[in-house]
């Protein structure tokens, strides 16, 4: 489907904004946090290459993932940074936050946090998102729906080039952070933008490592 084809079909509705964001992790600008991954090696399962199963989730590990702070390497982490091995590292607070306003929609794995000088540091996790709701309104979104090869799905969600995305509540039921089945990306509503800044986490910029987009306005 071309981008033409998606917008002929647009409804009467439209995304509201300050409903639906897009919730990605780590600093937009800045250097990487100096988080190291030391037993990485230890918890893969060959083949594979990263630690997230093909199918998601946590697998089984053998030991805790140890994670050491090293600023020679970069700063100390926010409350949400990616790139460890297909994970977000989330901080004790940010958990907090996710198993209290959508238990479902996470699987965790606590991490063995060090700091440079072998002490314990605070508690983190790795996490990724598990809960995957279909519940896109194609009809009152823009965005172009790519159908022109064989996805595993069926059919691709593109973000870039100005979407403006929303989701239908009845579908949703519960949730409050999910995927799609059509992307890779991660949507959270108000409901947990509301819970991450009272936990006392930025949620107008990425000071804090967790960067919200309106998805009315990605």
């Amino acid at each position: 489907m071309t981008w033409r084809q998606c917008m002929d079909s647009v409804s009467t509705r439209h995304p509201r904004k300050g409903v639906f964001f897009l919730l990605e992790p780590g600093a937009i600008s800045g250097p990487a946090c100096g988080v190291v991954f030391e037993n990485l090696d230890r918890l893969l399962s060959p083949p594979r290459m990263i630690l997230l199963p093909e199918e998601g989730g946590v697998p089984s590990l053998r030991e805790a993932p140890r994670l050491v702070l090293k600023l020679s390497e970069g700063p100390p982490p926010g409350d949400l940074e990616s790139g460890f091995s297909g994970y977000w590292l989330v901080s004790e607070r940010l958990h907090d936050v996710m198993v209290s306003v959508d238990p479902h929609a996470f699987a965790f794995a606590e991490a063995d946090y060090r700091l440079e000088d072998g002490s314990r540091g605070d508690r983190h996790f790795l996490c990724t998102v598990v809960q995957v709701v279909d519940a896109l309104d194609e009809g009152a979104s823009k965005l172009f729906i790519d159908t022109t090869e064989e996805f595993i799905n069926g059919k691709f969600y593109d973000l870039g080039g100005g979407a403006s995305v929303t989701f239908d509540r009845e579908r949703l039921g519960q949730a409050h952070v999910f995927r799609t089945p059509f992307s890779g990306s991660v949507f959270c509503d108000r409901v947990f933008r509301d819970a991450v800044a009272a936990a006392g986490i930025d949620t107008d910029s990425d000071a804090d490592g967790v960067w919200l987009t309106d998805a009315a306005d990605i």
